[in-house]
């Protein structure tokens, strides 16, 4: 298991953003996926969401998923391995 870290957010800071514990982390994750910081696996579990949920929510900021050339090799090549090309 990973050590864990404490960031401490005062609550007047919370409240002033409109903002709960589990959205600011969402929005964290959210941020950092799209920055290139974090993959969608570990950023969906820093937003303590599902991957159906962190890929719904990433649609509907319009925030595309990170597709480069050498995954869709991978998956052509996966493809062609299964006889589906």
């Amino acid at each position: 298991m990973s050590a864990v870290n404490t960031l401490e957010v005062p609550q007047d800071i919370l409240d002033s953003a409109r903002l709960t514990t589990s959205e600011l982390k969402a929005e964290i994750a959210i941020y950092l996926y799209s920055q290139g910081r974090l993959s969608v696996g570990k950023a969906r579990e820093l937003a303590g969401m599902s991957l159906w949920e962190f890929r719904q929510l990433l649609a509907s900021r319009r925030i595309p998923p990170h597709y480069e050339v050498v995954d869709l090799n991978e998956d052509v090549a996966t493809l062609r391995e299964l006889g589906r090309l």
